[in-house]
């Protein structure tokens, strides 16, 4: 392993140690969000109550098949290759695997990075540097290594008969994070097919002997010629697997109608929607918080939110547009996610808006954008949509980093959901940038007709009432739809 450099300032050899004093930002505090329900917090103390505890010691040698092994943390060691870029960018990507591991349930006892042109075909960090990880896994007694990049089945096989511990891929950890945190029928079901979608090539057989015979007696006369290997338990678990996949596809094929049908209605009534988007873990839910009070669950950890929520939201004159909070992406997104999640992704193909949130705070808010945008390019439409670098956690981020990408990002808004600096200016923003499907009116309301009134407040922006003994002057924007129901029963009245 190469001389590298702890990405918080510690220089080491081979391997870098981290502490599990380690924290990279304050946990969110929820005092601030008073006015808003406790439904998230709720949520983020029953996830919390399932964690696992650390140091939990037992007499039996292996805890692997006893029923409190959810209650132990798994002991791993991080492992990247670094092929490209410079040692800092390596350092992070090491970094955020030390997160996501965390976020999974682990304790990461050292990581290690490694200097090569591309990672080696057979074990990933070549057959010497393999030996040596073996040596490191037994000196500190991990039972996990988890690689940051994805291997190949031949890769994860060969690693794992060096190193004598189970070895792990990045994909296969963030599939791992999705599993805990889904929580809706839709949200399952897609984790679900994409872990089947990369479980299908790397099913691994145990030869013949786990064959289903054909011959002798038991074939019913088959008899010499009719024997033979049948159907392998490999190939039988791999059409088990497929036939789970297409029925997950038809099943989420009719949760995307739903879902669809429910975006038609909105679009129908011509409400603009709004899509906050960005990196996994840069405040989009305390964005989504902080602008509507929808008091979903906030918590400083990756993917704490799979599940869309949309909330309805006004903009400082009224008017009443959809706030959609969506997954949040990461650098080298598994394929088989994307393609899983195609649908929950559409809210942000279908947006008259993206809010594009990036964590100010971060050591490297240029890769998180980027990462996003990769994805973007995935969703049909997206590019097409106008876009507001929302640059969040400015109270804790570093005022030059700051002036930076407000300098390269060209519609930038900074501010901080933690304590509601910035957000008006923001709010102000998505109100001019916002299409303006309404219409002003100005006309005579019967008395009976109060319920036109009310939608004009709820769904338009009222700009004046007035009473008299015919009716309610009504001078307002509002939308098409209603303005069609007003013409049908409502008067025009001159400007005078």
């Amino acid at each position: 392993m190469t001389h590298v450099k702890h990405p918080l300032g510690a220089s080491v050899n081979h391997a870098t140690e981290w502490s599990d004093d380690i924290d990279t930002r304050e946990p969110l505090d929820f005092d601030q969000f008073d006015d808003l329900p406790e439904i998230g917090e709720m949520e983020l103390a029953e996830r919390r109550a399932l964690r696992r505890v650390a140091g939990l010691s037992t007499e039996l040698e292996d805890v692997t098949e006893v029923e409190y092994r959810q209650l132990r943390l798994e002991r791993v060691v991080l492992v990247g290759v670094w092929t490209s870029g410079t040692a800092i960018d390596a350092e992070n990507s090491l970094l955020e695997l030390k997160l996501l591991a965390e976020t999974a349930g682990s304790k990461v006892l050292e990581g290690l990075i490694q200097r090569r042109q591309q990672p080696d075909t057979a074990t990933y960090i070549g057959s010497g540097k393999a030996q040596e990880l073996a040596d490191i896994v037994a000196a500190t007694g991990a039972d996990t290594v988890i690689c940051d990049g994805e291997l190949s089945p031949g890769q994860l096989r060969q690693l794992e008969e060096v190193v004598k511990v189970k070895v792990i891929d990045r994909t296969m950890l963030i599939l791992d994070i999705f599993a805990q945190h889904a929580k809706s029928r839709e949200g399952k079901a897609q984790v679900e097919l994409a872990q089947l979608n990369y479980l299908l090539p790397r099913l691994r057989g145990w030869g013949g002997n786990l064959s289903r015979q054909v011959g002798g007696r038991a074939a019913g006369g088959v008899g010499i010629g009719g024997r033979g290997p049948g159907e392998t338990k490999i190939e039988l678990d791999r059409r088990r697997i497929r036939e789970r996949m297409a029925k997950l596809r038809r099943q989420i094929a009719e949760m995307t109608t739903a879902r669809e049908t429910k975006r038609a209605r909105r679009m129908e009534r011509e409400v603009p929607a709004v899509a906050i988007a960005g990196y996994t873990n840069a405040g989009k839910s305390s964005l989504l918080n902080r602008l509507t009070g929808a008091g979903v669950l906030v918590e400083d950890a990756l993917f704490a939110t799979l599940d869309p929520t949309v909330r309805r939201a006004y903009t400082p004159e009224g008017r009443l547009f959809t706030l959609a909070d969506t997954v949040g992406f990461v650098r080298h997104l598994p394929h088989q996610l994307v393609e899983a999640f195609r649908s929950t992704l559409e809210e942000v193909g279908d947006a008259d808006l993206i809010l594009h949130v990036v964590d100010g705070s971060h050591p490297d808010p240029e890769s998180q954008l980027a990462a996003v945008r990769e994805v973007f390019a995935d969703i049909e439409g997206a590019h097409d949509i106008p876009e507001i670098v929302v640059i969040n956690k400015a109270d804790a981020a570093d005022p030059v980093v700051l002036a930076q990408l407000t300098a390269r990002e060209r519609d930038t808004v900074v501010v901080s959901a933690r304590t509601g600096a910035g957000i008006d200016e923001l709010r102000a923003v998505i109100e001019r940038e916002l299409p303006r499907f309404d219409r002003e009116i100005r006309m005579l309301v019967p008395y009976d007709r109060g319920d036109l009134i009310s939608r004009a407040h709820r769904e338009g922006e009222v700009l004046g009432v007035e009473h008299t003994g015919d009716g309610t002057i009504l001078h307002a924007r509002v939308l098409p739809g209603l303005y069609a129901e007003l013409e049908r029963t409502a008067k025009p009245v001159e400007t005078v």
